[in-house]
């Protein structure tokens, strides 16, 4: 199907230039043309961007706002951090002129350089009172040599139609001497663009092999061809880093060369764009009720983030297989280590799945040294309780696509937006008993019953434990001169002998420590080891405490196709949940 209105008239609204001649000084000139409605307009900078639940204030970027009308200054005063009043006596044209420092390099921010720009247009773009609902006509100047890829309707050399300012804001801006390619999908155009690197020619097959997930999530929603008229994939191929953002047209993506490079590492990337692509669907089009239409400006509680995401995360791992891409073991192996990662956070005993979404403008983004103790991303248990709910659903003849599908059909294609209540209703309507459970799973600290679930396709978690005694802390990943606690384990070892995050370690016993092999070598494989005397630095002042360890603690576990479980029924149930059908 395709969404994509009549183009409107350019003329009916805002025009906003931006001019990216100058990457190397990170400013982007921003020019905004209107003619104003009323004597006093306002003017507000959005506070986030949709998929990217974090109040960021895009407005610590802005610097050097004048506006005009003919020749003379207008007044303005200050409403809020990011908006402002004019102060009119004409309703003749305005001119706008403010600049943007450009130095943040992620998939929901702004980053221009020598090399490339990438836009995040809601840290761009000033919405004007009045204007939302009118098109916006996009101006781009760009360095010789450059070309600009942006999801939108053209309009002319260097000039672009966005139907509204939702539309606009919806649209990522990457800009550079960049190699690109097309493909399709259904017959849908789409692109690829990459920035450090050229995917599809360094990988012969990769492009194919997108168009296959991609049909895989078309299958996935019941649609014969994409939701997007016109689809854009951006990829940001970086030396580390992950990360993805969704649109209603486009992906924007950033992945690692290094991990790109390693076993597993093209399957994980497909995984990524598997997910962006369908969020084509869940998110953006099957939209949570209370971003329809979306706040720029403050904080929207949103508890069915859970349902947009965590589903989204499961999916992701099985839509590559459904694909044709990757084996039952890379399906175990990926699955088996989020399952991992989920028993291993302690945090998922304090906070439950609903509360874990509603807490994301606050927790999710912002991850300090006690995070994994006290939180649960609603990615990681979200995926978990997708896969519950799956199992369960093909208990009863039914499985996760066909509520997905059922929602799409009653909720997405109408522009409807969804609660909570929405999605326990189309739960229950396919296992009645999900009306009492799923609200249980969602509220609850305990975890769903996931080895009776795993078992009914024969598969089994086995817990691998670690080789040496638990100390209950984690240290910096890459310690140069000084061994530094990077996180201390609730009610763990080194939380009883007062050790805190920051705290240096100097020594084991009298023994000097200068590396964490120091502390292999002084614990070994001592199942049952004793106190020890622990010297470290905290503020500055060395001091000296008493450090009990614990036994070893499960260090991962795996996910296998378990020998007594095994058995023809559920091999089929095995290929059936894996094909993503009932």
């Amino acid at each position: 199907m395709s969404d994509e209105p009549t183009l409107p008239d350019a003329t009916a609204g805002p025009i906003v230039q931006l001019d990216l001649r100058e990457p190397h000084r990170h400013l982007v000139r921003v020019t905004l043309h209107l003619t104003p409605r009323c004597l006093q307009p306002e003017l507000r900078l959005p506070a986030w961007t949709p998929g990217s639940y974090l109040i960021r204030d895009y407005v610590r970027t802005l610097e050097g706002l004048e506006v005009f009308q003919g020749e003379t200054p207008v007044s303005t005063s200050r409403l809020s951090a990011a908006g402002w009043r004019l102060q009119l006596t004409a309703l003749d044209p305005l001119v706008v002129h403010y600049r943007l420092q450009a130095t943040e390099l992620s998939v929901r921010t702004c980053h221009l350089s020598a090399d490339h720009g990438f836009l995040a247009l809601a840290g761009v773009v000033l919405q004007v009172s009045g204007e939302r609902w009118h098109p916006h006509r996009l101006e781009l100047r760009l360095p010789e040599g450059w070309q600009a890829f942006v999801p939108l309707p053209g309009a002319g050399e260097g000039a672009w139609i966005a139907s509204d300012f939702d539309r606009l804001i919806d649209s990522p801006v990457e800009v550079g001497p960049h190699p690109w390619h097309r493909f399709q999908v259904a017959g849908v155009p789409h692109r690829w663009v990459t920035w450090g690197g050229d995917q599809p020619a360094d990988d012969p097959a990769w492009l194919a092999d997108v168009e296959q997930v991609a049909l895989a999530c078309c299958r996935l929603m019941g649609e014969t061809a994409p939701a997007s008229h016109d689809y854009l994939f951006v990829l940001h191929l970086l030396d580390g880093g992950y990360g993805g953002l969704e649109h209603d047209h486009a992906s924007v993506l950033q992945y690692g060369r290094r991990a790109l490079a390693a076993p597993g590492g093209r399957r994980k990337l497909l995984q990524l764009v598997a997910h962006e692509y369908l969020h084509q669907w869940n998110v953006r089009r099957l939209r949570p009720a209370e971003l329809t239409p979306i706040d720029y400006d403050r904080v929207t509680i949103v508890p069915g983030l859970w349902f947009a995401e965590g589903v989204t995360s499961y999916l992701d791992l099985l839509l590559p297989l459904a694909a044709g891409l990757g084996t039952e073991a890379d399906l175990l192996q990926d699955l088996g280590a989020d399952l991992s990662r989920y028993l291993l956070t302690p945090g998922r005993r304090v906070q439950g799945l609903r509360q874990s979404a509603e807490e994301a403008w606050v927790k999710l983004y912002r991850q300090d040294a006690s995070s994994a103790d006290s939180q649960i991303s609603y990615y990681l248990k979200g995926a978990v309780v997708a896969l519950v709910l799956d199992l369960h659903l093909r208990r009863h003849g039914s499985c996760l696509p066909v509520v997905l599908r059922e929602l799409w059909r009653s909720h997405g294609t109408w522009g409807r937006g969804y609660r909570n209540e929405d999605l326990i209703t189309a739960f229950a309507g396919q296992a009645a008993d999900l009306a009492e459970l799923l609200p249980l799973w969602l509220e609850s600290t305990d975890d769903p019953d996931l080895s009776g679930y795993l078992a009914d396709l024969g598969l089994a978690l086995v817990p691998k434990p670690a080789s040496e005694a638990f100390l209950g802390w984690q240290l910096e990943e890459a310690p140069a001169q000084a061994m530094l606690l990077k996180r201390v384990h609730r009610d763990g070892p080194a939380e009883r002998a007062r050790l805190q995050a920051g705290d240096e370690l100097l020594a084991l016993d009298g023994q000097r420590l200068r590396r964490p092999e120091d502390l292999t070598t002084a614990f070994g494989s001592t199942s049952t080891p004793g106190e020890r005397q622990l010297l470290y630095c905290r503020d500055g002042r060395v001091r000296t405490t008493r450090l009990q360890p614990d036994p070893p603690a499960v260090a991962s576990w795996q996910l296998l196709v378990d020998p007594q479980l095994e058995s023809e029924p559920a091999r089929r149930k095995r290929k059936r949940w894996q094909a993503l059908q009932p």
